[in-house]
């Protein structure tokens, strides 16, 4: 991360993850009251951040990342209504903002990641013999650990991914 605001953003990001994956988990519900204004402020951040120095492409990448990771999600719920749910919809959305601004490799690592968290936690539910094939499992904690994991990776320079870049 190149500048304060960069950092500010994703710290954002990080307290709204911790809270949307608490709730997520105990109520299987992303409060509109929380997701919807994540773009905002997300945006708004990272738009600042280009003004301190960010290059500008970052801010490109991130709109478009938050339009195609949203579109993607969107175009899952409707082929399987009981697949994912509208809050998993918006969070994508938010989370492709913030993937997005580092790349397009971490906006793709990031949004299978989710898939194999979730999938990953399943099988462990399933032999724990926590869940079957019918359990509800929340799908918000997966998406935000697997973009974590790559926003972890970029920062510490793991792969080609730069924040920023």
């Amino acid at each position: 991360m190149s500048t304060a605001w960069e950092i500010t953003a994703f710290a954002y990001l990080g307290v709204v993850s911790i809270v949307l994956a608490v709730i997520d988990v105990r109520h299987h519900r992303l409060p509109n009251r929380i997701v919807l204004p994540s773009y905002g402020v997300g945006g708004a951040l990272l738009v600042v951040a280009v003004l301190f120095g960010a290059p500008p492409s970052a801010l490109g990448r991130a709109v478009a990342g938050m339009v195609v990771l949203f579109g993607f999600y969107l175009l899952l719920r409707l082929l399987s209504r009981r697949g994912l749910g509208g809050g998993d919809v918006k969070l994508a959305g938010v989370i492709g903002l913030y993937l997005g601004w580092i790349g397009w490799e971490a906006l793709a690592i990031g949004a299978l990641a989710g898939f194999v968290v979730g999938g990953a936690t399943g099988v462990v539910l399933m032999v724990a013999r926590r869940a079957d094939r019918r359990t509800r499992i929340a799908f918000g904690p997966a998406m935000l650990i697997g973009a974590w994991l790559v926003i972890g990776a970029s920062v510490a320079g793991v792969g080609t991914a730069t924040p920023g870049a």
